[in-house]
């Protein structure tokens, strides 16, 4: 490895996504950086000896490291790093900065339209329009649609996402709580923030719980059997983190059981979701594949963010935009 940031430019730029473009986002910009995609885990191995700068995310192998000796420092594409080797890094040398707020728009948007689609029946109301059924006026109470105004909402980990959310939360009325480690550096509009310990303080009192935490050890199934049956029966769980925060199992159960009302997930413990998985066929989860923060902006959003960590680096200062190492 090199001890010196390379100028900017001389810089290289990989970026590795099997979607996103990346490099055609930063050349629109002139921003005198040289840039290159790969978009498959062989073609950037292949180009192992060009990294400097790796934007990459999915993509991600720790087998990458040894075929990489000038890397110096890596963007993640989103906000979650749980996929780098934070020892490896650090013993090499090589910065790591997250994307922390690259997507909280998108992602605090799609949680309400999760949210919307289970308690406004938009998944049954598309399927009644491929049948062309008009579905008449409901008697049954509880089965009607229903109304977010004077509900509670619980959002697990008050980060950009979890902040936004409760801004939008509170537009339609809703009463907030929320849990962060430091509860006085929250920064969305919540009626009651109390640290991690306290979840059972949400799961009991919510109409809607919402996850937007990080994985990590103390979030890995936070939502379990245990924590399922603290919940209401008519209470909803949206899953915006990482599929590792539930166990998916339980989850299953809870809902064939009537446990809980229903579930709206993003994200799920295997990716893509197994054809044999239960989830798919029921009527109370909607599910979308991954793609929560995935809008037309993404891209600009994540040069943003590189743009400002690159012109730290190049200027030799020592601290980095949304810094992991």
């Amino acid at each position: 490895m090199t001890t010196s940031f390379p100028a900017k430019h001389s810089l290289r730029v990989c970026f590795a996504h099997v979607a996103y473009a990346l490099h055609d986002t930063l050349q629109k910009r002139n921003a005198g950086v040289h840039s290159f995609q790969v978009w498959d885990y062989d073609s950037l191995v292949a180009k192992g000896t060009d990294l400097e700068v790796l934007v990459i995310s999915g993509l991600w192998n720790n087998e990458i490291l040894p075929h990489a000796p000038n890397l110096r420092f890596i963007q993640s594409i989103g906000a979650g790093y749980d996929q780098f080797p934070l020892d490896d890094l650090r013993s090499s040398g090589i910065r790591l900065a997250n994307a922390s707020g690259v997507n909280k728009n998108a992602v605090s948007e799609h949680t309400f339209a999760l949210i919307l689609s289970l308690t406004r029946h938009l998944k049954s109301g598309a399927t009644h329009q491929g049948d062309h059924f008009w579905r008449g006026m409901i008697s049954e109470i509880p089965k009607r649609e229903d109304e977010l105004a004077g509900k509670t909402m619980g959002i697990v980990g008050m980060g950009a996402i979890g902040s936004r959310v409760a801004r939008i939360a509170k537009a339609f009325d809703m009463t907030v709580l929320a849990t962060k480690r430091n509860p006085e550096t929250a920064e969305g509009p919540a009626d009651r923030v109390v640290t991690p310990d306290r979840v059972d303080e949400l799961l009991t009192e919510s109409d809607v719980l919402v996850l937007t935490c990080s994985l990590n050890d103390q979030t890995r199934n936070v939502i379990n059997v245990d924590s399922l049956s603290r919940m209401k029966p008519t209470a909803y769980l949206i899953n915006m983190a990482r599929g590792g925060c539930v166990d998916e199992k339980a989850l299953i159960n809870a809902l064939n059981n009537g446990v809980i009302a229903g579930a709206g997930l993003d994200v799920v413990s295997e990716e893509p979701l197994p054809d044999d998985s239960h989830l798919w066929d029921m009527d109370n989860v909607v599910l979308t594949p991954h793609t929560g923060g995935e809008t037309q902006a993404y891209e600009d959003n994540v040069i943003d963010i590189l743009l400002e960590n690159v012109n730290r680096l190049t200027s030799g200062r020592s601290e980095l935009y949304n810094q992991v190492l």
